[in-house]
């Protein structure tokens, strides 16, 4: 089958790989209903992030069963599941706990850039529908897998309480998705730091109530005015460097959580600042599959819609541009039609 391979910073090719077999009894296969490309993506897109060869691309992923392993008992054949980017058996201790995405026997999805994908730990991993979604919820459902989830575990580290005031720092897909949960979570107040219009409209049509342009020491100066000096109460970092983390902590009243999701990328940590700053912080990897029910329900209810959040729409076999696209920020995120 053709899919989509990163040979190295700038080189994205849609080529010839094998097609995914059961490997393990704990496996399923699905046929992809929808894929795209995540801002993560990018790190390495950019050689920004360390490469061993040519890789396999893609960790968000919905679809339909169309194998199981032996050992498969939650999904079978014929199915639409929605599956987290962190595969975990759902089972061990860390996932009881609620952080699934720290399961003892993680791993983390790839290659579902492509028309057919392999999830080991199905039974942990995937969560099915009752009943075949229309083809217009698709790109909702696959928000759910990874960006959607984020977003929602940056608002929910974070602490998001009703009425609270929320600072997202991050414009791209995961901060226009953090909007989306805070609102959701009864937030009274969502100030949105973003510099691109197109995103601003987008993060006031989930629910932010104040646009922030400045970025660094204007930006913090900016939200510290808009809170009359006090700063917000749950602040939610969706970037990932040194910069956005700091414009995040400084955004924080005393007393305030940060739910940090952004990748971090050269980020370094005062001890004695974060000290006098009393502020607490939660973040990683975002347990997606803690939330996928409620999100999946929230979506075919049609009780939120975070599918918007893409914005260019491409064949699958036009991979190249869509990660130009976003490189280039003339999109928020690419959907890739299988």
């Amino acid at each position: 089958m053709l899919a989509t391979i990163l040979h190295g910073p700038g080189d994205v090719r849609y080529g010839h790989v094998e097609e995914p077999e059961i490997l393990k009894p704990t496996d399923a296969i699905i046929k992809l209903s929808a894929t795209c490309i995540c801002g993560s993506d990018l790190w390495p897109y950019r050689g920004l992030q360390p490469m061993a060869g040519p890789a396999r691309m893609g960790h968000e992923y919905c679809g339909v069963v169309v194998a199981v392993g032996s050992e498969v008992r939650t999904v079978k054949p014929g199915q639409f599941v929605v599956g987290s980017f962190c595969l975990s058996d759902n089972t061990c201790p860390h996932c009881q706990f609620g952080f699934q995405s720290s399961c003892v026997q993680r791993e983390f999805m790839s290659g579902a850039q492509a028309p057919y994908a392999r999830v080991p730990l199905a039974d942990g991993t995937l969560v099915p529908t009752a009943v075949m979604p229309s083809d217009d919820l698709i790109p909702s459902l696959l928000a759910v897998s990874d960006v959607l989830g984020t977003g929602w575990y940056a608002a929910d580290a974070a602490r998001v309480q009703p009425g609270a005031t929320v600072v997202v720092v991050g414009d791209g897909a995961v901060g226009l998705m953090g909007v989306l949960a805070a609102k959701q979570m009864g937030a009274g107040r969502i100030i949105a730091m973003s510099r691109h219009k197109q995103r601003q409209e987008l993060a006031l049509e989930y629910g932010a109530t104040d646009i922030v342009t400045e970025r660094g020491d204007a930006g913090v100066a900016q939200v510290r005015a808009l809170t009359n000096g006090i700063g917000a109460d749950s602040v939610l970092e969706c970037v990932g460097t040194q910069e956005s983390m700091q414009q995040a902590i400084r955004s924080a009243r005393p007393g305030a959580m940060i739910g940090y999701v952004g990748v971090p990328h050269g980020v370094e940590l005062d001890g004695q600042s974060l000290f006098f700053s009393q502020t607490g912080m939660l973040g990683g990897p975002a347990p997606v599959r803690r939330f996928l029910p409620h999100l999946m329900d929230l979506v075919l209810s049609r009780t939120i819609n975070p599918g918007k959040v893409f914005d260019l729409d491409l064949p699958l076999a036009d991979v190249a541009e869509g990660y130009r696209a976003m490189d280039e920020r003339r999109a928020i995120k690419t959907l890739l039609r299988v």
